[in-house]
């Protein structure tokens, strides 16, 4: 079989050994689209049907909440003579309240008031929890245990306890200050009680950012890159800012997506128990307050912001399982 192998000819035509272009490995290379950690995440996004989707809604309601109200020749204070309790028509697409004021610029007012609710606390979420996780996980031993038991501590305080506290804490202080500082006069309109929600996301809600960013930081800190970092000199400010957070960045921004609903529900709730924005600012939920007494007769009150309410959350809640998903390296197989 041996010598039958050896015996074998093969063509002179088949014989090529000439050199290869120079540019053959160039194409080649070009040919092999570079794709980095972001392009994939967008990649696997935008397979997510249901995300994109949900993306699409969000836009929309941006649109509609800081572009509508230019659109609509009324204000959300303005108050029609003539037209109180307008069911849906053509002049009013949403129908007007009993002082005849616009239902529509009110939704959009009050989606404004959620969007901002949601994106402001979610912003706090993130800068405090990642700091406070990042320096608990990075310092490790008895530094690591006391700022976790501090976390756990704060972690169980009722938050729309704290919040009805600090409202009726700073509710008279920040009435004089507006009274005596012009600087402050514009939160006059939204009032303490959408003051107090910020506060107090800045006080309970990053626990459980810190908790992920703390797990995230653990694992990360044994690495290579992080020793060697050491090795050369780098600072625990260097380090955090510089290696950790950065490289935490796929969860923080999905956990801190999945936190804007949270806090949107918590601004609704509390406008509806008239603890939130003050009158005659609209919010989605001082919106379904209202119209609880005329639910009955005039229902489209409540729908409208109702439905609204329940889009955002419901938008946000897919997008950010989507987002975290796709910012999952481990799904990049799936």
């Amino acid at each position: 079989m041996r010598a039958r192998i050896l015996s074998m000819q093969v063509p002179e035509e088949k014989l090529d050994f000439s050199p290869l272009p120079r540019d053959f490995y160039l194409d080649e290379t070009k040919q092999q689209e570079e794709t980095s950690y972001w392009k994939e995440a967008w990649k696997r996004l935008r397979k997510n049907k249901i995300a994109m989707i949900s993306l699409a809604v969000i836009v929309f309601l941006i649109l509609f909440a800081f572009v509508g109200p230019y659109l609509v020749p009324y204000t959300y204070d303005q108050q029609v003579r003539g037209d109180e309790n307008l069911w849906p028509c053509a002049s009013h697409w949403f129908g007007t309240d009993r002082l005849g004021r616009d239902l529509l610029v009110r939704c959009m007012i009050g989606t404004r008031i959620s969007l901002i609710v949601g994106l402001v606390s979610a912003v706090i979420v993130l800068v405090i929890g990642s700091i406070y996780g990042a320096i608990s996980g990075l310092a490790g031993g008895m530094v690591d245990v006391v700022m976790m038991r501090i976390a756990e501590i704060i972690y169980s305080v009722p938050e729309i306890l704290l919040i009805v506290v600090i409202k009726l804490v700073i509710d008279e202080p920040l009435d004089n200050l507006i009274s005596t500082n012009a600087f402050f006069r514009p939160l006059q309109r939204v009032g303490s009680g959408l003051i107090a929600i910020f506060i107090v996301y800045g006080l309970l809600y990053w626990v459980g950012m810190a908790r992920i960013v703390r797990g995230q930081v653990l694992q990360l800190k044994e690495m290579e890159y992080i020793t060697a970092s050491r090795a050369l000199g780098a600072g625990r400010h260097r380090l955090i800012f510089g290696h950790l957070l950065p490289n935490c960045m796929g969860q923080l921004i999905a956990t801190a997506m999945l936190q804007i609903p949270s806090a949107i529900f918590s601004e609704a709730f509390l406008s509806f128990l008239g603890m939130g924005v003050s009158a005659p600012m609209a919010s989605l939920g001082s919106l379904t307050s209202e119209a609880l007494n005329s639910i009955s007769s005039r229902p489209y009150r409540m729908i409208f912001p109702a439905v609204i309410i329940s889009m955002i959350i419901l938008a946000f809640n897919l997008f950010g399982d989507g987002l975290r998903d796709a910012l999952d390296p481990k799904m990049k197989s799936r």
